[in-house]
């Protein structure tokens, strides 16, 4: 299945999850000095962008290399997203990530740049997308980048979002999202599940 860019862009906006990620960055901030903010964000999504650029030219050879098909990656990722999903939905204290929050000082590639923006749902996906179609690697890495500049942008402006928006807003949104992931999860397993039966 043949998938436009708009929607590739729009999927890996889904699975890198912005919204959901701003009361995370606002959070882990918030003991920050004002002026190192800005910085440790653009840092911490350009380490983001890096890891996933690089699963963009590795992660199918490395699937390769430990004898895994697209198939089982479909599922595995479907199994992920869908967990991720219920996080998203059913809120809990530890957050999406687990003990996300409990970091000190200014956090480091853990937990912002990974896995709040580049996880495993993310890694899988960009993974799939570029062996579903290998000949649209360019048009992946530009809608990557863009994915990652909306993602740049919100999370720039995330202590004025939160303030705009509120909890509960915010909230709803993440909550929305996660019905939207739940979805593409459920979408992936039936594709694995599709992709290994016709392999039997």
């Amino acid at each position: 299945m043949n998938v436009s860019f708009t929607s590739t862009v729009v999927i890996l906006l889904l699975v890198m999850d912005p919204i959901g990620n701003i009361p995370l960055f606002v959070s882990l901030l918030r003991n920050v000095e004002p002026k190192r903010r800005v910085p440790v964000i653009v840092r911490e999504c350009a380490i983001a962008f890096a890891v996933l650029v690089a699963f963009v030219f590795f992660g199918k050879p490395m699937l390769d290399l430990f004898g895994l098909s697209d198939s089982s990656l479909n599922i595995a990722g479907g199994v992920i997203l869908f967990l991720i999903a219920l996080r998203m939905i059913f809120k809990n204290e530890a957050g999406i990530f687990g003990d996300a929050g409990s970091v000190a000082g200014e956090p480091f590639i853990v937990p912002l740049a990974i896995p709040s923006i580049a996880g495993p749902t993310a890694l899988a996906t960009v993974i799939l997308m570029v062996s579903r179609a290998p000949d649209r690697m360019f048009e992946s890495i530009v809608a990557l980048t863009v994915a990652m500049l909306v993602t740049l942008a919100l999370l720039l402006f995330s202590e004025r979002i939160s303030k705009l928006v509120g909890e509960r807003g915010l909230l709803a949104f993440e909550r929305l999202m996660g019905l939207i992931l739940t979805a593409i999860a459920v979408e992936m397993l039936l594709r694995g599940i599709e992709a290994f039966v016709h392999q039997l």
